[in-house]
């Protein structure tokens, strides 16, 4: 194992074609998740940039408006929606989640 080369954590569920989604929203946030995404592209992510501004990094780019240190709230917003109609695709029921713990389905 080289220097610095991660063998556990999220990283390591990544290979060639995963796809990866990566925010990078205007704040203070933006270097470190570029450094993220950087690392699933090193590892063969496929990236799935949501942002305000493009990045060469990104496979697949959705731009999103510049809400400032809020750039975050339009960003999940997308992601959502994004999710949802995979789902749709995947002819799944958006409505009726699997594999969720009790503890998050039980009220």
């Amino acid at each position: 194992m080289a220097a610095g080369e991660l063998k556990h954590g999220p990283l390591a569920l990544i290979e060639k074609g995963t796809p990866c989604i990566s925010f990078l929203p205007n704040d203070e946030t933006y270097g470190a998740n570029l450094a993220g995404a950087m690392e699933m592209k090193a590892r063969g992510g496929y990236i799935i940039g949501i942002s305000y501004k493009p990045h060469e990094i990104f496979d697949y780019y959705i731009n999103v408006p510049d809400a400032g240190e809020a750039s975050i709230i339009p960003e999940v917003v997308v992601a959502q929606v994004l999710a949802y109609y995979l789902t749709l695709k995947k002819g799944l029921d958006p409505d009726k989640p699997r594999n969720l713990a009790k503890s998050v389905t039980v009220k």
